[in-house]
């Protein structure tokens, strides 16, 4: 769930670590840094995520991520099957 929730937000626009945070965190979904950057690092290394560094106005240059093609082929598969998955729980919910 945490890896479908950090490519949606990526879909969006390229991002820097720490307002993926921010975004999960106003979604309730409480992520911390020591969680996140292994994730970002694998689907770095899956080739579903690239990054640049851009200059920062407080610190350091930062490293904004994005989705690769390859991405957003995953991000794809992943919504069809959290489509299904939520069709499952909901026809169980109402007792099929």
């Amino acid at each position: 769930m945490l890896e479908y929730s950090v490519l949606l937000l990526l879909r969006r626009q390229p991002s820097y670590a720490n307002d993926i945070i921010n975004s999960l965190k106003d979604a309730d979904l409480i992520v911390v840094e020591g969680t996140l950057y292994p994730l970002l690092t694998r689907l770095k290394k899956d080739g579903l995520l690239s990054y640049e560094w851009r200059e920062s106005l407080q610190g350091p240059p930062r490293k904004y991520y994005a989705l690769t093609n390859d991405g957003i082929v995953a991000l794809s598969a992943l919504d069809d099957t959290w489509s299904s998955l939520t069709r499952t729980v909901e026809l169980l919910k109402i007792g099929i």
